[in-house]
């Protein structure tokens, strides 16, 4: 291991921020909705209007990666985010209880935590992988984008089983407590994480990897055009927006589709939904492993396992529109867990293809580049589930045939994969090398190949 490098432990530690990232997120983005909808019985385009707006405040990523770039210490980005986040959580849970007594005072506090959410996220989690980038071994990046990723997972999981019990019985003043009981722990969780890490990091690194050059510290929007100005940079960004679209597009329309098509009841088409989280989990822990064992000897490995995994999932989107055509007796669960392997696949690789591209290029802007990348990923997001739902909506209002309908819209987003797959084979790192500087000891052709 080469000096100023993550060991494990180190990953596992920042990982825990993920974990406490997630904790938070699927509290304000799941409990919160069903709360909105159900017990206030608001309808259900509230809920994703404050969802959605979280998303779009997401769009300063690339400001706060740039902030995080230029003072050099990106630990008080990550916790100050989380504090935010944790903030925003505990003001939506009292804008629920003041529902009630007070609508218009709801809304508006409701909308300003969901803004702080948004911010929240933006900063903590592209300052979080801008340090990961910077102080991983090329070697391990695929290893520590899964670790990372299921760690967020984990704290998915954990969260909504664990609050799911001490919720009931409902009253808006136990969801109050429940949310900053969580965001308390999550904040502590993170400063715990990331007590010391940068510090040990930069004190065993060169005073050049130890603070950004100079160059980085010209004008945020001089610097963004920059970075968007090199073609490979460009080019992710469009992959990764077609490529998040296009996950993100059967979110919010696979359970109805299983239920309408296949007459699933609620508890069958929520198993069905955990199986495709455990298609995730295998695909993410093999494509890690591989990766990391691969990707020295087979530099293009980060590639192939992502347009792969792009190519699965398309394929997995298709056999669920002809499935649609079938009905009952076509194996769901298998095609979903395929569909989920597919899922990932894709997103191991190409986060830890985004990790190796935000250190090469000039400048060393990591915390920028990933910032954009984080943008482009959240408008996707942002778009992905409404879109989905309209698609669906308007071809059931044209067709009249639910079947035709979903069989459509899983055929238009395996399409979408497909283009993906396509981006991600046309991307080059040569461009982004300056034939007089190197990329700070990086291969460049380790990370999404020639």
């Amino acid at each position: 291991m080469k000096n100023g490098n993550l060991t494990w432990l180190d990953i596992l530690r920042l990982g825990l921020v993920q974990t406490a990232l997630g904790s938070i997120v699927v509290l304000s983005t799941s409990v919160l909705n069903r709360v909105l909808a159900v017990e206030l019985a608001l309808p259900t385009m509230a809920a994703g209007f404050l969802v959605a707006l979280h998303y779009v405040v997401q769009l300063t990523r690339p400001r706060w990666g740039y902030s995080s770039d230029v003072g050099g210490r990106r630990t008080v980005w990550i916790i100050g985010g989380i504090g935010v986040l944790g903030i925003g959580a505990v003001l939506a849970a009292v804008a629920v209880a003041l529902y009630a007594v007070q609508q218009t005072a709801a809304t508006l506090l409701a909308i300003t935590a969901f803004i702080l959410i948004g911010g929240g996220v933006a900063a903590s989690g592209t300052s979080l992988l801008a340090l990961l980038t910077v102080y991983t071994e090329a070697a391990r990046r695929p290893a520590a984008a899964a670790t990372v990723w299921l760690m967020m997972i984990a704290g998915f999981v954990v969260t909504t089983i664990t609050v799911g019990r001490f919720l009931d019985p409902y009253s808006p003043a136990r969801l109050v407590t429940i949310f900053a009981i969580v965001s308390a722990l999550a904040l502590i969780v993170t400063i715990v994480a990331v007590a010391g890490v940068e510090k040990k990091l930069k004190a065993r690194c060169s005073p050049v990897q130890a603070s950004p050059p100079e160059a980085a510290r010209q004008r945020f929007k001089a610097a963004f055009a920059e970075i968007w100005g090199e073609q490979t940079a460009r080019q992710f960004t469009i992959f990764v927006f077609v490529s998040m679209l296009a996950f993100s597009l059967q979110d919010l329309i696979l359970e109805p589709f299983a239920g309408l098509v296949f007459a699933m009841t609620p508890g069958e088409t929520t198993r069905l939904s955990g199986t495709q989280h455990a298609g995730v989990f295998a695909g993410m822990l093999l494509t890690g492993a591989l990766g990391s064992l691969l990707i020295r000897k087979y530099p293009r490995c980060m590639q192939v396992f992502c347009i792969s995994g792009c190519l699965l999932s398309a394929s997995a989107l298709l056999l669920l529109a002809w499935s649609a055509t079938i009905g009952p007796g076509w194996p769901l669960d298998n095609t979903v867990a395929f569909l989920g392997f597919g899922n990932g696949m894709f997103a191991v690789a190409a986060i830890g293809s985004m990790m190796g591209l935000a250190g090469v290029g000039r400048a060393n802007r990591e915390g920028t580049r990933m910032g954009i990348w984080g943008a482009a990923q959240a408008i996707a997001f942002g778009l992905g589930g409404f879109l989905g739902t309209a698609m669906v909506d308007l071809a059931r209002h044209v067709i009249h045939d639910a079947d035709r309908a979903y069989a459509i819209v899983f055929a238009a987003e395996g399409l979408l994969f497909i283009a993906a797959a396509f981006l991600a084979s046309q991307i080059s790192l040569r461009s982004l090398l300056p034939a007089d500087r190197p990329s700070r000891g990086l291969e460049p052709a380790t990370i999404m190949g020639d």
